[in-house]
């Protein structure tokens, strides 16, 4: 079997935590941010976990 080459857009979005789990950034901060409030922006910085239903595929386009 040959082997899976890893997707390239899909390592620039995800990384894997300590535990092994999957965290991907938040939509909408990248333009017109200065029309979103500042209580909006901080809360989109932070990272999120991976929807359990994603992680699966997510896994096999990183080759994990």
């Amino acid at each position: 079997m040959p082997k899976f080459k890893t997707h390239s857009g899909a390592k620039k979005r995800f990384k894997v935590t300590g535990s092994g789990k999957l965290a991907r950034q938040q939509a909408n901060r990248r333009h017109y941010l200065e029309h979103k409030s500042s209580r909006i922006t901080r809360r989109l910085a932070s990272d999120q976990l991976v929807a359990k239903a994603d992680v699966k595929t997510i896994k096999r386009m990183l080759g994990l």
